[in-house]
């Protein structure tokens, strides 16, 4: 009896993934600094940096700003504008281990911002992006198959494609996600200037609210409200949206690298939920601290790198994801108000389980029939490359 029970289960489960959206950990918490907090503040920075500064015996111009610099002066908007723009299109490629689903072009994206300057240090910026994400490890391993009651497994399911663990095993996955973020900054520059100082130093502080949610695969109702478990064999099955959270950031940035070719900042930003949800017991400060270096080899031509230690607190985490990540990228302006830019970017949480499904847990045989079976999710990493075409202001888009 208990033997047919378990193939049941592991079978009505092997079903219900390949029919169901998964909770997909591909995050993005650190694409709101590539994409938003951190452009803005450098090319702050930038404006202030590049000011000619007068010799001590002369008192002429002893420095030409960088091609690159789109005005001379503390100034965050164009001349003679208050009001900024950005608007692109995008679409990203999977990279690893993602199963034949992952093959091919994700679901395009779409960024935009409006900023208004209220004078030379101070700007409100209102922006939305997306993201297109396939981690890794939901197509691959053998995943244990938990029945309420039972402390042990009482069957398997097969991820990888083959046939290993019995009946209704080897289904592929769909687990494509599309994030999309709310970004709200108030950006306010302050420069320090003393004769001790060989130039003026300025640093951007940005009070950001974040408002993100998800599409997942074939959802129900298209959102990404999916069934999920945690804490393993005990752990209740709930359905929660796993990819929608809120939080707020203090950014500071700073430079610490400044050439007429070459340019750097840092950035350190404590980080709040807005509230718990799911799977979250706590709502401690988190602290993403983010490195930007960039190169100008020719003019409206800018290659970037910027690695991240990022924080990420979704619904479906008991505790925030310390992240690893890194985007690499070229940008080329085509004109003046258009661009093309290419990132390849990466990332893999450090303090969590291994990559992908970890576990399923059923409640009852009828539940695993009606696909309603909870994935336990351990660590993401997530890889794509993404191109991006768009139009908007020089100094919104910093080339």
């Amino acid at each position: 009896m208990l033997v047919k029970m378990c193939r049941v289960v592991a079978a009505a489960a092997a079903v219900f993934l390949s029919a169901s959206a998964l909770p997909a950990f591909a995050d993005g918490t650190e694409d709101v600094y590539q994409r938003s907090v951190v452009p803005g503040a450098n090319d702050a920075i930038k404006s202030v940096m590049s000011q000619p500064r007068p010799t001590p015996s002369s008192g002429s111009v002893a420095q030409v700003p960088p091609v690159q610099q789109h005005r001379v002066g503390p100034k965050m908007e164009l001349p003679g504008n208050r009001i900024e723009y950005r608007l692109d299109v995008s679409a990203a490629y999977p990279w690893g281990n993602i199963g034949s689903y992952g093959k091919g072009w994700l679901m395009g994206g779409m960024d935009a911002a409006l900023g208004y300057g209220f004078n030379w240090s101070t700007r409100l910026v209102v922006s939305m992006f997306q993201l297109q994400h396939w981690p890794y490890g939901f197509n691959s391993g053998l995943a244990p198959v938990y029945l309420a009651g039972f402390q042990n497994p009482v069957g398997c399911a097969d991820l990888s494609g083959g046939n290993k663990c019995g009946p209704g095993a080897g289904r592929n996955i769909n687990v494509r996600t599309k994030d999309t973020f709310g970004v709200f900054m108030l950006q306010k520059m302050f420069v320090i200037k003393s004769d001790k100082l060989p130039g003026p130093v300025p640093i951007v502080v940005t009070p950001t609210y974040v408002a993100r949610g998800g599409q997942i695969g074939f959802a129900p109702h298209n959102n990404d409200v999916v069934p999920f478990t945690y804490d393993l064999p005990d752990g209740p099955v709930i359905n929660i949206p796993v990819r929608t959270a809120q939080y707020y950031a203090v950014a500071f940035t700073l430079p610490f690298l400044k050439t007429p070719k070459m340019f750097g900042t840092f950035t350190v930003a404590p980080q709040w939920l807005v509230h718990t949800s799911g799977a979250n017991v706590g709502n401690s400060m988190q602290l993403p601290q983010v490195i930007y270096l960039e190169y100008t080899p020719f003019r409206g031509t800018t290659l970037f790198f910027e690695p991240q230690s990022a924080r990420d607190y979704l619904p479906t985490d008991p505790y925030p994801e310390h992240l690893i990540a890194y985007f690499l990228g070229a940008s080329q302006r085509l004109s003046k108000y258009a661009f093309v830019q290419l990132v390849l970017n990466s990332g893999n949480p450090t303090n969590m389980g291994p990559d992908g499904i970890t576990g399923i847990k059923c409640v009852t045989v009828q539940q695993a029939i009606n696909n309603a079976c909870g994935l336990a999710i351990g660590g993401l990493k997530a890889t794509q490359l993404q191109l991006q075409f768009g139009v908007g202001s020089p100094s919104v888009f910093p080339l």
